[in-house]
């Protein structure tokens, strides 16, 4: 039998397999576009739209020596940042997941399924981690948790430092990135819809708390809920390591409750009561401020219906969960009588045996001699 050659052949130059294969390397090469329009002064006012962040205001600080503060406010500009970081997400993921995800996986050696559910977990881990670190470190610096008044004092906050303008911005690009990953990962058709609802979530809730103004809101509710999940990814990859180790689990279901109580409680007070009770109401556009009743239930309706359908599916998650630990215990429970009845049968058949040996023939004439 001859030696069957291997065919390297490279897919045909802007297939789907070529642009899936090398969706990063693409991707890079639009960013460096960007960049390298920097360097050149036709070029560069239009570069500048899509790298830098927009909308620059600076505040001169009474003092005993005035310092200029810059603050920035959101524009019609700041989708073009959000593109530009949109293909930072996208390289990024690619760099998790060949240099550290797909290196685990080449060891472990997991199945399909788990194959999927470890890169979800370990990319979003990664997210999450960076998010919740980046967010504490703007809520420490604003004092926005040692003064939880001014989440809804001095509304409307159209004024936000660097820091959280490209917080946000980042955030609406990681989501957005998201969408196009479907497609680059392959995902399986019954996973499109899953992913589909939560990463539409995510850009409502985040878009809406930044073009409403209620950007310090729901930067503290962006932290409380990333940790919560980046706990859950976290246990998720503990237990695709060792599948006994399932107490991150049990943390994470008492925290996803409380925090979705906490949420519900901080937005109820804020948005119900805070901006309810403000001196400053009415709808005025240009002066950013969105303080009147229709966009309060608005606001409300939207978070209560996010955290009962998180809920909902949390208890189905756990009821699941339930039923597949009870039905392996049953399973367990009628192996083990059936195991005893096999070795009572073996025990019976060797005594069987013996008896029919010691009524032969031979074993009569052996006694009798």
């Amino acid at each position: 039998m001859g030696i069957r050659k291997k065919t390297n052949k490279n897919p045909p130059v802007l297939s789907h397999e070529f642009v899936i294969q090398n969706h990063a390397d693409i991707v890079s090469c639009v960013a460096m576009v960007f960049l390298l329009g920097l360097m050149f002064e036709v070029t560069s006012k239009f570069a500048v739209l899509f790298i830098t962040v927009q909308y620059n205001v600076t505040i001169s600080t009474n003092g005993p020596e005035e310092t200029a503060v810059n603050h920035f406010h959101h524009g019609i500009k700041d989708l073009a940042t959000t593109f530009f970081y949109m293909l930072v997400a996208i390289i990024m993921h690619a760099i998790i997941q060949e240099y550290v995800l797909d290196k685990i996986n080449r060891k472990k050696h997991f199945s399909k399924t788990k194959h999927s559910k470890f890169n979800e977990s370990g990319q979003l881990s990664a997210f999450y981690l960076f998010s919740f670190g980046w967010g504490t470190s703007i809520l420490l610096s604003e004092n926005l948790l040692s003064n939880p008044v001014s989440l809804w004092e001095g509304y409307p906050h159209t004024l936000m430092p660097f820091q959280m303008k490209f917080y946000f911005i980042c955030q609406l690009g990681y989501w957005l990135h998201a969408l196009p990953e479907l497609y680059f990962q392959k995902t399986k058709k019954e996973d499109i819809p899953r992913q589909l609802v939560y990463i539409s979530l995510y850009l409502v809730h985040i878009a809406g708390a930044y073009i409403l103004n209620l950007n310090r809101l729901g930067l503290v509710l962006l932290v409380l809920h990333y940790f919560i999940e980046l706990l859950f990814h976290v246990s998720r990859l503990i237990y695709f390591s060792n599948e006994h180790r399932q107490t991150g689990f049990t943390i994470w279901a008492v925290l996803f409750v409380l925090g979705r109580l906490l949420t519900l409680s901080l937005s109820v007070l804020t948005v119900g009561f805070g901006l309810a009770t403000a001196e400053n109401q009415g709808f005025d556009l240009a002066a950013g401020n969105f303080n009147v009743i229709f966009v309060r239930i608005t606001v409300l309706a939207a978070i209560c219906l996010t955290q009962a359908f998180m809920m909902w599916k949390f208890i189905n998650f756990q009821l699941r969960r339930w039923r597949e630990h009870a039905q392996a215990q049953t399973l367990k429970k009628k192996q083990v009588p059936a195991k005893s009845k096999s070795k009572k049968d073996k025990a019976n058949g060797v005594n069987g045996v013996n008896s029919h040996r010691a009524d032969s023939p031979r074993a009569r004439k052996e006694k009798s001699s």
